[in-house]
């Protein structure tokens, strides 16, 4: 009778102890949720007061460079080849031909030079029109987003 005794006087204090832990656990969640709700509320006031303070996004971006005196902006670098010193230029306006000056500007690079030879998928040619990608061989390294611009005479 004794043994029976101790066994049900232990599963009430385990009901119990683990009652008391349950509850515990409760109280810590609600405490870290308010804890966590207060916390995202003042993350959002502090957004807002600097949104207020912040210029518009457009007077943030760089703005594209300024063309050199006497020269048109005609199109800009869409990839570079550094073991053939080729840049692939997409044509926006304008018309470029074999022996015009260009001058390509960008982040890091500034330099002019006229152009030597032009290709269109692999096959020389002497003009290239608006909305055409060619390759030009360049002298310096160019790079992708770099503006090309063309010699006015």
């Amino acid at each position: 009778m004794a043994a029976k005794k101790k066994s049900k006087t232990k599963a009430k204090k385990n009901k119990t102890s683990t009652g008391k832990a349950t509850v515990r656990k409760k109280a810590a969640g609600k405490k870290m949720a308010a804890a966590k709700k207060t916390a995202t509320q003042a993350k959002t006031a502090i957004k807002k007061k600097h949104a207020a303070a912040r210029p518009p996004v457009s007077l943030l971006q760089p703005a594209a460079p300024a063309a050199p005196p006497g020269t048109e902006r005609i199109g800009i670098v869409t990839h570079y080849y550094s073991h053939l010193s080729v840049a692939i230029v997409q044509l926006e306006t304008g018309s470029l031909r074999v022996g015009e000056f260009i001058h390509i500007e960008g982040h890091t690079s500034d330099f002019a030079q006229p152009v030597g030879s032009m290709e269109i998928d692999h096959v020389h040619v002497n003009e290239a029109r608006p909305g055409q990608s060619f390759g030009v061989c360049v002298k310096e390294r160019a790079r992708e987003h770099d503006v090309v611009f063309k010699a006015k005479l």
